[in-house]
């Protein structure tokens, strides 16, 4: 076994500031061989059955560390990949602007950005840790009396679709069954066939709810709320 303590560089006058060519070789060859014993140390240490431990939740990571999105982060992957963090969460409502949608998101202290369209506007959340997704379900249907919503989230390429009301979560729905009442683009978002940017280029109409102040939002929901002699704003309308 190696000598830790030895100095691969003894036998080198420390007086002499010039090496050798013939030295310089001598000191490395000396360096790589100590490395190489603590490598075959290190290896010993591993079990001989460690290549048939099974995968950590039944889910196979890409041997190809290209496959992994770079741009997203290694570690989000990786957690997207073991189930622990959604990959996509949507917020589906019935709602009819993704301003009010996105008021609603701020007062309910949800970060989201929102999309409207005239089957109802979504909200893509971006806390996708552990249950953040079914927090803000249940946060948004507490704060907004009476609103429900579906949440449909993509974890580990698997989809589920939950309604929610009054703060808790009810029947689930399949996700072929909820993609035909909803916009083409909840679909596509869930499965990671299109994103937020691509939706904004395509016209889609986006408010992130971070760009609303408490009071901006408050302003928002008086706006779609507001009464006249022919009742509600036209085009305002929350279910």
């Amino acid at each position: 076994m190696a000598d830790d303590t030895k100095d691969p560089l003894d036998g080198l006058d420390p007086d002499d500031a010039h090496f050798t060519d013939e030295d310089l070789d001598r000191a490395m060859a000396d360096f790589e061989k100590e490395f190489h014993a603590g490598d075959a140390s290190d290896a010993a240490a591993i079990p001989d059955d460690a290549g048939d431990l099974p995968n950590i939740g039944d889910v196979e990571i890409p041997a190809d560390a290209s496959a992994i999105d770079a741009s997203v982060g290694f570690e989000d992957e990786l957690q997207g990949l073991l189930g622990n963090k959604a990959k996509v969460a949507v917020l589906v409502t019935r709602i009819a602007s993704a301003e009010l949608l996105a008021a609603f998101c701020q007062l309910a202290d949800i970060s989201a950005e929102c999309l409207g369209s005239n089957q109802g506007a979504c909200a893509v959340l971006r806390n996708l840790d552990g249950d953040g997704p079914e927090a803000a379900a249940r946060d948004l249907t507490t704060v907004v009396n009476g609103m429900s919503l579906i949440l449909a989230v993509n974890r580990a390429d698997k989809l589920e679709a939950t309604l929610y009301m009054h703060g808790k979560a009810g029947q689930t729905i399949a996700p072929p069954i909820l993609f035909t009442s909803t916009p083409r683009f909840v679909e596509d978002l869930t499965l990671g066939i299109v994103n937020i940017a691509q939706l904004r280029t395509e016209g889609f109409e986006t408010v992130d709810s971070a760009s609303l102040s408490h009071d901006e939002a408050m302003e928002v929901l008086a706006r779609h709320t507001r009464f006249g002699r022919g009742g509600a704003t036209k085009g305002s309308r929350v279910e």
